[in-house]
């Protein structure tokens, strides 16, 4: 399956362009900050049995971003959402749901960044800035063949949208390093069935800050999925797509 082309809406005067593919309950995926391009098998996994809403677009913080997305849910009259998120898509799927749950019905994290777990001498989250790409992907990958790029062979709209990607990151993310002070504290006020995955072999994140991302959230349910790193939809995407089916269908009153 294909993405239907994006359609131009204009949300509190901002004018975004929104990608919508499949049919039934409604689920915001929230990508990662390696964007939207790599991200196709897995949401043609979701499309089969939701209607996903993918929205790429570029704000200046991450509480910018949950109260478009809140606004935009708004503007659509969409309700029962499902909201997923990835690393960077996960911190802003926590801080959407932290501020209103009115219109969603389940919240899933995926090796979600966003709070501080250690103390303020401990680092919990590699710096991406200050290692070579081929580290980055030896860390964040369980195959790093996933994601190794080849820039000189790539078309150079894809090599500009990896470009804008990374800058767009450290717009968000780059003081205080991938995290909101306040989020951790915050947590609590999450009160749907939320779903926290996690793929096992993670290095730029440890098991125990998502565990710990986890049991500040309310009845959260912690999941691994092993042969995956920090991007656990693209390396598994069917069980991926599988945990949050089973996981939604579980949890549904």
């Amino acid at each position: 399956m294909t993405a239907d082309p994006a359609s131009s809406i204009v949300v509190n005067n901002v004018r975004v362009d929104l990608i919508e593919r499949g049919r039934g309950k409604p689920l915001l995926f929230l990508h990662p900050e390696i964007g939207i391009e790599p991200a196709s098998p897995v949401l043609d996994q979701l499309a089969s049995r939701t209607r996903v809403l993918e929205q790429p677009r570029s704000f200046d913080t991450v509480d910018d971003l949950a109260y478009f997305y809140l606004d935009l849910l708004e503007h659509l009259d969409l309700r029962q959402i499902i909201v997923v998120g990835v690393s960077l898509g996960g911190w802003i799927a926590a801080e959407i749901a932290i501020k209103s749950s009115e219109r969603l019905s389940h919240l899933v994290l995926a090796n979600a960044v966003g709070i501080k777990v250690g103390d303020r001498e401990t680092r919990d989250i590699v710096d991406i800035y200050a290692i070579p790409e081929s580290e980055y992907v030896q860390l964040a990958y369980f195959n790093p063949d996933v994601g190794t790029c080849d820039y000189k062979t790539m078309p150079d709209a894809q090599v500009l949208a990896a470009a804008r990607n990374r800058e767009a990151t450290a717009r968000y993310a780059w003081s205080p390093y991938m995290h909101d002070p306040k989020l951790h504290g915050r947590l609590h006020r999450i009160r749907i069935p939320t779903l926290v995955l996690w793929g096992a072999s993670d290095r730029m994140l440890s098991e125990p800050y998502g565990r710990a991302y986890c049991a500040a959230i309310t009845g959260a349910r912690f999941e691994l999925i092993e042969r995956a790193g920090h991007f656990p939809h693209l390396e598994q995407p069917e069980i991926f797509a599988d945990r949050i089916f089973s996981f939604v269908e579980e949890t549904s009153q």
